[in-house]
């Protein structure tokens, strides 16, 4: 079982979306299901609706999942086993306030030293617990040795007792923290290799050693991705330009050009331009680098536009939900526009009844009164252009400036005598 576990707390990020589509191809290459598994277990941070917003994004990128958990399902078995390991001795309740805690932290941060639990509750004992009058967290005790693992990706990673630390596992509320539920849901769902951002490898050791302490055998592998960082080489902030999945939809980039660009990175690819069908026969998780990647929506727009020229004008005109007839002007555009909304942008003027001539509006009447009385249209533009030549008598940029904004609805571009074979019967529309 590989598994996509997004969180529904905001916009889905493209470096979430990465993870879904690499354990995606990773599922179907090894012939595994494929789960996901909304970690719905902190409710203060969820939003509502966003678990399906994130359900509906993987569907238009074409991942398919076999199975939907939603991690709160399985709540009554991290509860029982963070007090299994309590009852062992393998964890502890902890009766430190809030405000205990956070006086250690600050003292921490003085001293210039990281932070790690002072161990006052640790020898408390369940029998200590059941007779408090207070409610308590558990804490899992602290690895005795370091806790190690090969990861796909980085190689041989080792932490230190004192890195992993006694962590809450179970919190005073009785809700369990992130690591605790997640190392429970992989262990039940059966995962075979988690594949995950770089910025849960600290996470990693404190869920292999919660495994361990529940007897859990079964070795998991891991992979941690390298981050996505913005221009200037920090990591991409969710309010940044790009970093949303939803606001690059919105802008008319295509699911296949995401996807395409997303494997890309970082990556040693066959070819630059690729589907995900394409990338499930050749992806290999040992091509990755281990550098972080810069996210550039440059490179993303050429990468749309080559998916956008594989299109036929059909396909390109439902897509932008013009009449089918319409498809073929659409994909002359694309010299030009490179997402689905620059595309409308060029296209929506030209059928719009309003024609904004501006200072050519004595030439545009001209030419609006000779159109008009040529009655069917010659195939050819040069028949045409050198007809309007002849009865209106203008010439240059007195006569093809006017010509473009009546036959275009737009002062620029691209040639006029390739429009014109598309345009032909709706310029007569524009002129009556």
């Amino acid at each position: 079982m590989l598994r996509f576990a997004p969180s529904p707390t905001g916009d889905l990020h493209i470096g979430n979306l990465r993870v879904a589509l690499i354990n995606y191809i990773l599922a179907k290459q090894r012939r595994e299901p494929f789960l996901v598994r909304i970690e719905d277990t902190d409710t203060q941070r969820n939003v509502e609706g966003k678990d399906r917003e994130i359900l509906e994004i993987l569907q238009r990128f074409g991942i398919e999942y076999d199975q939907l958990l939603y991690q709160s399902q399985n709540l009554h078995f991290h509860q029982q086993l963070a007090f299994k390991l309590l009852q062992e001795g393998k964890a502890f309740p902890c009766f430190c306030t809030p405000e205990e805690l956070e006086r250690e932290r600050q003292r921490a941060k003085e001293e210039g030293r990281p932070y790690r639990y002072s161990g006052k509750c640790a020898q408390r004992s369940l029998a200590q617990a059941s007779r408090h009058p207070g409610k308590f967290s558990i804490r899992i005790k602290k690895p005795e040795a370091p806790i190690t693992f090969q990861d796909r990706i980085k190689g041989f990673i080792s932490f230190d007792p004192f890195d992993v630390d006694s962590f809450v596992i179970l919190r005073a509320d009785g809700r369990p923290t992130y690591n605790f539920a997640c190392a429970i849901d992989d262990m039940l769902s059966d995962v075979s290799l988690v594949v995950r951002g770089e910025d849960h490898l600290s996470n990693t050791p404190k869920q292999i050693h919660i495994r361990q302490e529940l007897g859990y055998s079964k070795a998991i592998e891991y992979a941690h991705l390298p981050m996505i960082l913005n221009q200037e080489g920090k990591k991409m902030s969710k309010r940044e330009q790009g970093a949303s999945v939803r606001w690059l939809l919105e802008e008319g980039y295509l699911p296949e050009a995401i996807a395409n660009y997303l494997l890309l990175l970082g990556n040693k690819t066959p070819t630059e331009i690729f589907t995900l069908q394409e990338a499930i026969q050749w992806f290999d998780l040992a091509n990755l680098s281990r550098a972080p990647a810069r996210f550039d929506l440059e490179k993303l727009r050429f990468i749309n536009r080559a998916h956008l020229r594989r299109k036929g004008p059909q396909e390109l005109a439902a897509l932008l939900g013009i009449e089918p007839a319409q498809g073929a002007l659409a994909a002359i555009y694309l010299e030009e526009a490179s997402t689905l909304k620059e595309l409308r942008a060029k296209i929506e003027p030209i059928f719009a009844k309003d024609r904004d001539l501006g200072e050519f509006e004595r030439e545009g009447e001209l030419l609006r009164q000779a159109i008009a009385g040529m009655g069917e249209l010659p195939a050819e533009f040069e028949v045409f252009k050198g007809q309007l030549m002849e009865a209106t008598g203008l010439r240059g940029k007195q006569f093809f400036k006017p010509l473009r904004i009546l036959m275009t609805g737009l002062a620029h571009g691209p040639e006029l005598h390739l429009l014109y074979p598309h345009l032909r019967d709706h310029i007569q529309k524009v002129v009556q």
